[in-house]
């Protein structure tokens, strides 16, 4: 094993202007630290060795501020990033912070307000194209409702597509180079969330006008809050080709959004998440989108910030180690995880020759599987035992 866990831009390890800028405000109580100019977060993350930096428009740009200090604020940050390297490879748009998203963006009763929403990710999504960014991120924290009877969910889902086929067709009209992520959360800050899951969102895309356009951003919180299996919903959305974009972070069960550093929480679940990321096939940013402690002055935000990033290196070098190692292949195959990418009837095979097969049932139900041996090949690996 390696001691060297520096982040290099390679790594393509990014953060939002929103995680490290968090205040540490919560319910029952006010912010803790002063606010982060972003100037300063583009700065101090590419010190850290971070390659992007992500932002929703208000993390940029104050809601409602006058033109020439959006423009100066735009430039200011455009400065910083070609001061450092940082790119931006995706951006996203604040419809759940102003009172007057309290009821949703895409999906409020009022009609006005949904076109108001619309308007305000249409202009978003020129600044990102300006700024270099490929994905579009879209979550629907306010989308939902406390209430059944307050939220017509079929017509709720007509108007949420409604948006998604509207803005499919600006970004291909105006010839952007820019795909859609929808990131599911079950609950918080509304009672029930509309698309709350991975599976739910994927079904909603497969209805969509340009469904090819748009794909998820999962994030590991959102999906163990519902008490799904994170590195179930992962593969799931990259066997669709839909895994456009992740958000990394900690949890520890299904409870509050905690958004620990990732690395604290579940630990194997971290594991076995970048094992597959790093050998899956996905190749998009390792995007971090957790909040510091409260607990924490800046120094101990940005000691957090990379501690996901030594984490994450961390992980993927006992994951090389765990999939190299001769013991854990001759488990994986004393478990026959390989016979599973074994198609069940072969080449030009028949039904009649599946019917004509012969099949020693009992000999088949006394096999062991020999999965608790390769699991604790597994941990022993994650906890440098080996």
């Amino acid at each position: 094993m390696t001691d060297d866990y520096t982040p290099r831009p390679e790594h393509k390890f990014s953060f939002g202007l929103w995680t490290v800028g968090w205040q540490g405000v919560d319910p029952f109580g006010v912010a803790t630290r002063d606010p982060l100019d972003p100037v300063e977060t583009v700065h101090k993350l590419a010190e850290l060795g971070a390659y992007g930096v992500t932002f929703h428009d208000d993390d940029l740009i104050p809601f409602g501020a006058a033109e020439d200090d959006r423009e100066r604020r735009i430039a200011a940050f455009r400065k910083a990033l070609d001061e450092t390297g940082l790119v931006v490879p995706m951006a996203t748009t604040n419809l759940f912070a102003h009172p007057v998203f309290k009821d949703g963006g895409l999906t409020a009763n009022d009609r006005d307000v949904r076109r108001f929403a619309l308007r305000k990710i249409l202009r978003n999504l020129d600044l990102a194209a300006e700024l270099g960014a490929h994905t579009y991120v879209l979550w629907g924290g306010r989308e939902g409702s406390e209430s059944p009877a307050a939220k017509d969910v079929r017509a709720a889902l007509d108007r949420y597509a409604e948006g998604l086929n509207v803005l499919c067709a600006y970004v291909k009209e105006r010839g952007y180079n820019i795909r859609f992520a929808l990131e599911p959360k079950p609950n918080e800050p509304r009672g029930d969330i509309l698309l709350p899951t991975i599976g739910h969102a994927l079904a909603f895309i497969s209805e969509l006008e340009h469904s090819e356009m748009v794909g998820l951003n999962p994030e590991v919180g959102h999906e163990q809050m519902a008490g799904m299996s994170v590195v179930h919903g992962y593969a799931q959305a990259l066997w669709h080709g839909k895994l456009f974009h992740i958000d990394l972070n900690g949890q520890t069960g299904p409870r509050y959004d905690q958004d620990f550093r990732f690395g604290n929480g579940d630990v194997k679940s971290a594991f076995f998440l970048v094992d597959l990321l790093e050998h899956g096939g996905y190749d998009g940013p390792r995007h971090f989108d957790f909040k510091p402690a409260r607990t924490e002055d800046y120094s101990g935000v940005w000691a957090s910030a990379a501690g996901c990033m030594r984490n994450y290196l961390i992980l993927a070098e006992r994951a090389r180690a765990f999939r190299a190692d001769p013991e854990v292949q001759e488990a994986l195959a004393a478990s026959r995880v390989d016979e599973l990418s074994v198609p069940t009837l072969a080449d030009g095979e028949s039904l009649d020759d599946l019917r004509a097969e012969e099949f020693d049932v009992a000999e088949a139900a006394a096999r062991g599987m020999h999965f608790e041996r390769l699991d604790q090949l597994a941990l022993e690996h994650l906890f440098g035992a080996r």
